[in-house]
C-alpha cells in the first residue's frame, strides 16, 4: 500500500513533513518524498494529515447499550442501582451487537487498538475480528469475597484464555481483568498475579477511582488500593490501571518504581464526579500515562479526540495554569504511551512500526489554517474528521465508509430500541 503526498506527523517529536508512506504487510517500510515503487493500493493523501492511530487503553465496549441509561449520579449508586441490575439481563447476542456498534464508533474516531473489560468476551472477540480493530480482551472478574463466585470467575477467565489462544490472531489478545481491589478478594488478586506470570499476560484493573473506593479498601485491609496490589504481587510493568485519581505520595512512588501504567479517563471521571487526576505529578515521576474513554455508559462516547481535548483543558482549568500540560504529552498518551503499555511497536509513524494510521481530511473550515497540527487535532478536530483508518496494514475505513462490515445494518438494529 502506498499513501501519496500526505502531511505526516513523523517520529517521536511529531515533525510535520510532506511525504509518501510505503506499507508492506502490517509494517511501515519507507517514509520519504516521491516513493517510486509499485503498490496494490494507492491512496492520494494530498489534502490530508496522517497521524498514528489512537490506542483506547480502557473501555467496556458493549456498554454502548447502556448509553444514557443512568445520568447525574455518583459511581457507587450508578453501578449498584442502575448498571449492574441491567447487565444481569444482557445475553451473549446483546454483547455481540453492542461491541460491534462500539467498534464502529471507535473506528470513526481513529482508534486502532482498545483494551476491553466485560463479560461474554468471546462475542466481543468475534465482533472485533469482523470490524478489524485490535483488541486486548479480558473477562471482568468480580468475586466480592465469595469463594464459589471466585471459582466461577476463574473458570470464565480460563475459558476466555483458551478461546483467544485458539484464535491465534494478531488482532485478538488476551488480558487478565480483575475489576478492582474493592470488588475482588485477595485470593482472586493473587491468582491473577500467578496467572499473569504463567501466561505472560498483561492485566487491566480499576484503581483508586473514587474517595469511597479508597475508604472501603483502607477499612478492609489497612492499605490503599495501590498498596494492596503491591502486597498481592500485581504492581509491575504488566499492570494497566484505569483512573488512578486518589493517590498518595507513597502510591505515586510505588507506581513509578514498578513500571505500572495509569490510564486517564477524563470524561468518565468528570461525569461521575470521581475527581481530577494528578497528571503533572504522574508524568514528572516517570509514570507511563495512557488515555482511555471508559465505557459509553459513563462518557457517553468513544471519541478519543474529544478525550484528548478534555484531558488537556481539565488540567489547565484545575491548576489555573495554561502551560501545565503540553499538547504533545496529551497526544502521546493517546498513541505511543498506550502502545508501550501493550508491548506494541505502534503509536508512532516511523519505519518498522506497525501500520496503524488514521488519515484526517483537512478540507474542512474548522481545521484550517494548519498553524499547529497537534493543536488542530486536540482543539479543533472531532471524531468524524477521521475519514480513513488503517489497522495492521489493512484498510478498515476509506473516505468515511467502513469497508469490513455493514455499518447501516448495525446502527439500524439499535434505532428506537429501549432496553428497559
Amino acid at each position: 500500500m502506498l499513501l501519496k503526498n500526505g502531511l505526516v506527523l513523523y517520529g517521536s517529536d511529531y515533525k510535520l513533513i510532506r511525504a509518501d508512506i510505503l506499507i508492506d504487510g502490517n509494517k511501515i517500510m519507507e517514509i520519504k518524498k516521491n516513493i517510486n515503487k509499485s503498490a496494490d493500493t494507492v491512496i492520494d493523501a494530498s489534502n490530508s494529515l496522517i497521524i498514528p492511530a489512537f490506542v483506547n487503553s480502557h473501555t467496556h465496549s458493549p456498554m454502548v447499550i447502556l448509553r444514557g441509561l443512568a445520568e447525574d449520579v455518583p459511581l457507587m449508586e450508578w453501578l449498584q442501582n442502575y448498571i449492574w441490575p441491567v447487565e444481569r439481563k444482557l445475553k451473549a447476542k446483546d454483547i455481540y451487537w453492542g461491541a460491534k456498534l462500539a467498534l464502529l464508533e471507535m473506528a470513526h474516531s481513529g482508534i486502532s487498538t482498545f483494551v476491553d473489560m466485560y463479560f461474554h468476551m468471546e462475542e466481543v472477540a468475534k465482533a472485533t475480528l469482523e470490524v478489524g480493530l485490535r483488541g486486548f480482551l479480558g473477562y471482568g472478574m468480580i468475586d466480592l469475597g465469595d469463594e464459589e463466585k471466585m471459582k466461577a470467575e476463574v473458570k470464565e477467565t480460563e475459558k476466555l484464555y483458551k478461546f483467544i489462544s485458539g484464535l491465534n490472531s494478531p488482532l485478538i489478545n488476551f488480558i487478565l481483568a480483575p475489576h478492582a481491589p474493592y470488588t475482588c478478594s485477595l485470593e482472586c488478586l493473587k491468582w491473577v498475579a500467578e496467572k499473569s506470570k504463567e501466561w505472560n499476560s498483561l492485566i487491566t484493573i480499576h484503581l483508586s477511582e473514587t474517595k469511597e473506593e479508597v475508604r472501603i479498601t483502607k477499612e478492609k485491609y489497612g492499605q490503599t488500593p495501590v498498596e494492596v496490589l503491591k502486597t498481592v504481587g500485581l504492581l509491575n510493568e504488566r499492570l494497566i490501571a484505569a483512573h488512578g485519581i486518589w493517590l498518595t505520595e507513597r502510591d505515586i512512588d510505588l507506581l513509578s518504581s514498578s513500571g505500572t501504567t495509569i490510564v486517564h479517563c477524563p470524561a468518565s471521571n468528570m461525569k461521575l464526579g470521581s475527581g481530577i487526576i494528578r497528571l503533572r505529578d504522574l508524568l514528572d515521576n516517570g509514570i507511563n500515562v495512557a488515555l482511555g474513554t471508559d465505557g459509553a455508559a459513563s462518557n457517553n462516547t468513544l471519541d478519543m479526540i474529544r478525550e484528548m481535548r478534555l484531558a488537556s483543558l481539565l488540567q489547565k482549568v484545575h491548576t489555573l495554569n495554561p502551560a501545565i500540560i503540553k499538547s504533545e504529552e496529551i497526544f502521546k498518551m493517546a498513541t505511543w504511551n498506550g502502545a508501550k503499555a501493550l508491548g506494541l511497536k505502534a503509536g508512532l509513524i516511523e519505519e518498522g512500526y506497525l501500520a496503524d494510521l488514521a488519515i484526517i481530511n483537512l478540507k474542512k473550515p474548522h481545521l484550517v489554517p494548519l498553524n499547529s497540527p497537534l493543536s488542530a487535532i486536540l482543539f479543533s478536530a472531532k471524531s468524524g474528521d477521521v475519514d480513513t483508518l488503517i489497522v495492521n496494514g489493512k484498510i478498515i475505513m476509506l473516505d468515511g465508509e467502513v469497508l469490513t462490515v455493514d455499518e447501516e445494518k448495525v446502527v439500524d438494529r439499535f434505532l428506537g430500541v429501549n432496553i428497559e
